[in-house]
């Protein structure tokens, strides 16, 4: 008996012991300012040998207190080089040393503070010619940078740093004169000048453009030419637009190219769903493995919008799963989007590695597999098609299915089940390893873009779910992101919402709203979306140039406060913005909407001929004046189930307004007639009599 009471107490004891042991804290050598903050990505920082500071009016007021260079280095939690320069240099304690006795270090998520990152990203694009992440700049004690580049292996690095520390101190006129030169190279590359010429936008042409911009074109796996490929939405939104309505079937045959092989390769994630950020060679193969929000919420528009004109069901599958994937890991409880995964998980060494959680050895897949293996080997080419390195496979389609079929001898119902069981099997599998790191705070503007992405899943496939999503996450802006003065705050994190709204966030809720009221007829939705454009007017809007600031006039001056207007990966706020000012003047008869929208388009006018794929999203809007734009507007007990069949029909030139009683505003006055439900189709002020039947109004806008 005593032993056995002695038993019970040494495991009791143990128990207590690794229970204790379990709550002490992570002890780390090392902590800086950045442990205050909320970003993941500075967090990362956190424990550092350097530093760090946050980019804030202490840490500015400091450097020209103490009169010390800045080293600016910029970056976001799912940058893989960004990493890899941590490792290297940040985390060193020789390095570190360097930066705390010569320099105040400043670490800034660019996602955070795009209007910081875009100041030096145009200084060292001026410096270097090109510029990305991670961005390291050494400036002034005043923020003006002299010096900049990207990433840079610790050798070099110390020795930039020893080299502008030797400038600074035995000729600091010299990196003063250069700062000043570059300024004024910095504040004219974002400005732009109010266009005084009469251009009727009826009658522009942009068949050359288009012709021009195709001779860029990957004929073989879609894309450009060219490698890395970036998956660019809004270029291949505009073309798919461009292609129907110009019944250009060379051009259409060429979306449809770029959208199947973007889906077949490896970019894609076959297992879990989802899209990377971009493919590092030209087949779509082998991707830079972070899975962006931003590029998930516009691949989903583009993909349901081109099912709607191919009736392709892969695209259905290429949504279903994204959204899926959005919903299992990229949402929390609030309905908020979170911004990115990591491109790098930790391998069996426990080492940080760039796609170790996505990618399988031979073995592995034989292993799990079993007797399914050959099947899944010709599907996914896991052959030299597919290898990577490292005996690792990345999975990558080059078969349609019917291809398949016919080799194996199988029916469509049952390669869908084995699909099926794969993902299944293999999904499960992966998800024993360590996950890549989770950037869990939520963006405004790319929170709007989301939106967007489920409201056009519904509006073709239909699924409840997508607009479930849609609207909790429009609420969750509403409540937490959205100010009692009707601004917007940029960042949300752990409850807490922080850093003043830029344009893109304005810009990206009011797109988002508009479309969520085109789909539910709520008017809360395009009253909230008018009253944020009220507020842009207010705050961002220059009367001289006729364009919106990227930052708000009551935020602290940087080195210059300029437009963003050029497309990326991202349409530019600006053309975002003009879009929704062109469909919101028609909703609310609001004439100093379509002046401002119209100008907005002749500013940019100059520069689209010259680089069309620069500005694919004000060409989509230069197609809503070339030609007839549709007011479709749906009055009566039925418009929900009328506009819900109008939806399931690709018109990228057509608003939707709606109501079920009587309603006042500008296209409801006079229409309602009760026990009737009506469909009113207007171009310009000149409205077809109203119809009852969905394929009559249908045939009055095709």
């Amino acid at each position: 008996m005593r032993h056995l009471l002695y038993s019970v107490l040494l495991i009791t004891l143990v128990l207590s012991c690794n229970s204790s042991k379990k709550e002490i804290p992570e002890t780390h050598m090392y902590t800086n300012d950045l442990i205050n903050e909320t970003s993941p990505y500075l967090l990362q920082h956190a424990h550092n040998p350097v530093d760090w500071m946050a980019w804030n009016d202490t840490t500015l007021q400091k450097a020209k207190d103490e009169q010390k260079l800045m080293v600016i280095s910029i970056g976001y939690a799912a940058c893989h080089w960004c990493h890899v320069m941590e490792r290297e240099s940040f985390e060193d304690s020789t390095v570190a040393a360097v930066m705390n006795a010569n320099f105040i270090s400043v670490k800034v998520d660019r996602e955070e503070r795009p209007d910081v990152d875009q100041i030096y990203i145009n200084a060292v694009t001026l410096m270097t010619g090109s510029a990305g992440w991670p961005l390291n700049v050494i400036t002034l004690p005043d923020g003006r940078p002299v010096w900049g580049g990207t990433y840079f292996p610790k050798d070099q690095w110390k020795d930039a740093l020893a080299k502008m520390q030797d400038i600074y101190t035995n000729d600091p006129q010299k990196l003063i004169d250069y700062a000043t030169r570059l300024e004024e190279g910095i504040k004219s590359m974002d400005l732009i000048k109010l266009n005084t010429e009469d251009i009727d936008f009826s009658k522009y042409s942009t068949d050359e453009m288009v012709q021009k911009w195709s001779q860029s074109f990957d004929k073989t796996y879609g894309g450009y030419n060219r490698a890395p490929k970036f998956m660019m939405p809004n270029n291949y939104e505009f073309l798919l637009r461009y292609a129907v309505e110009k019944k250009d079937d060379a051009l259409l045959k060429q979306v449809v190219l770029t959208l199947d092989n973007m889906a077949y390769g490896g970019v894609y994630d076959h297992i879990g769903g989802g899209f990377s950020r971009y493919s590092t060679d030209v087949k779509w193969h082998v991707p830079h493995f972070e899975k962006m929000l931003y590029d998930n919420a516009q691949l989903v528009s583009l993909y349901s919008n081109a099912y709607l004109v191919t009736k392709d069901e892969h695209y259905k599958e290429i949504v279903s799963e994204t959204l899926d994937f959005i919903a299992r890991e990229m949402t929390n409880n609030e309905g908020a989007f979170y911004s990115s995964l990591d491109a790098d998980s930790e391998n069996a060494a426990g080492e940080l590695e760039e796609g170790s959680y996505y990618v399988y050895t031979k073995e592995e897949l034989q292993k799990e597999l079993g007797s399914d293996f050959d099947l899944f080997e010709s599907y996914y080419n896991v052959n030299s098609f597919g290898k990577w390195e490292h005996g690792n496979y990345i999975l990558i389609r080059n078969k349609t299915d019917k291809e398949i079929l016919e080799k194996f001898s199988l029916t469509s119902e049952v390669l869908q089940k084995k699909k099926k069981e794969w993902n299944e099997k293999l999904y499960a599998y992966r998800n024993l390893r360590p996950k890549p790191r989770l950037d869990d705070k939520t963006l405004t503007s790319w929170n709007g873009l989301m939106i967007k992405g489920y409201v056009d899943a519904y509006k073709t496939f239909g699924e409840d779910n997508y607009l479930k999503a849609a609207l909790k996450n429009a609420n969750f802006i509403s409540e937490k992101q959205l100010k009692k003065d009707g601004s917007l705050y940029h960042s949300y994190k752990d409850g807490k919402s922080t850093i003043n709204g830029y344009l893109e966030d304005y810009a990206a809720v009011i797109q988002g709203y508009i479309s969520l009221y085109e789909v539910t007829l709520d008017k809360q939705w395009i009253e909230k979306a008018k009253q944020l454009a009220d507020y842009s007017f207010e705050y961002f809007f220059d009367e001289e140039k006729h364009m919106f600031y990227f930052t708000s006039k009551e935020d602290a001056a940087l080195v210059s406060r300029n437009f963003e207007f050029r497309d990326n990966v991202i349409p530019a706020s600006n053309s975002i913005m003009a879009k929704n000012l062109f469909v919101l003047s028609h909703h609310f008869d609001e004439q100093k909407f379509a002046k401002t929208a119209k100008q907005m388009l002749v500013n940019v006018e100059p520069e689209i001929e010259q680089y069309p794929a620069g500005f694919s999203n004000w060409l989509d809007l230069l197609a809503n004046y070339q030609n007839k734009y549709y007011e479709v507007v749906i009055v009566g007990a039925d418009a929900m189930e009328k506009t819900k069949e109008i939806n399931k029909n690709y018109i990228p030139n057509k608003l939707i307004a709606g109501t079920i009683q009587p309603e006042k505003g500008a296209l409801f006055e006079g229409r309602y007639v009760a026990d009737e439900t009506f469909i009113y189709v207007c171009v310009n002020n000149a409205c077809r009599l109203p119809v009852t039947k969905t394929e009559k109004a249908l045939e009055f806008i095709n």
